[in-house]
């Protein structure tokens, strides 16, 4: 994946809209919880928060793609698997390494591949 600026301060905005309502604000949601492990890097309970978002977020991602018979479904199921193994194995405190992966990996996501699916769901 090319590598986006990574917004600061590390929230969502207008250039990420996928043009869905519900992903968009799933999105934000995601921003906001990579945010909140970024200010208290130690808290386990917003890691776990976090973690469950991500799941919930591709879930519903997913079933949309699904539902609209989305060709790129398998390839972009694959992305989110191994996003949610990476997280799955993350315990707090969390290092600068890792919130930069999850910052930086977002916003890749959403922007180059995220981005294909708008009007086709």
């Amino acid at each position: 994946m090319p590598g986006y600026p990574i917004p600061e301060p590390y929230c969502w905005d207008e250039s990420f809209k996928v043009f869905y309502e519900t992903l968009d604000a799933e999105h934000k949601g995601l921003f906001e919880g990579i945010f909140k492990c970024n200010a208290a890097r130690g808290d386990a309970d917003a890691l776990a928060s976090l973690a469950a978002a991500v799941k919930a977020h591709f879930a519903t991602e997913e079933a949309m793609m699904s539902k609209a018979k989305y060709d790129e479904l398998p390839a972009h199921k694959e992305l989110h698997d191994a996003f949610v193994a990476k997280l799955s194995g993350l315990s707090a405190p969390l290092a600068d390494d890792t919130i930069k992966f999850a910052m930086s990996w977002l916003v890749d996501h959403i922007m180059d591949t995220d981005f294909k699916y708008k009007g086709k769901l």
